[in-house]
């Protein structure tokens, strides 16, 4: 699996200094990575916002404003 970005590259360098993973794996990593210029950081996915609950939301504020 490659490299996603350049502070994960360093993360696994820091990792491999401490022992914490062999240096086969991060070769292989950086070995698939190739090249590549990868961004600083890689921002994570924001979350979809669930439909059922907003729509249970609305429908319990029509039943409150009916009361």
């Amino acid at each position: 699996m490659p490299f996603k970005s350049k502070a994960q590259r360093r993360k696994f360098a820091e990792l491999l200094v401490k022992g914490e993973i062999s240096p086969e794996t991060y070769e292989e990593w950086n070995r698939e990575t190739g090249r590549k210029e990868l961004p600083e950081r890689v921002n994570r996915a924001k979350k979809k916002a669930k439909r059922k609950t907003a729509k249970r939301k609305a429908k319990k504020a029509r039943k409150a404003k009916k009361r």
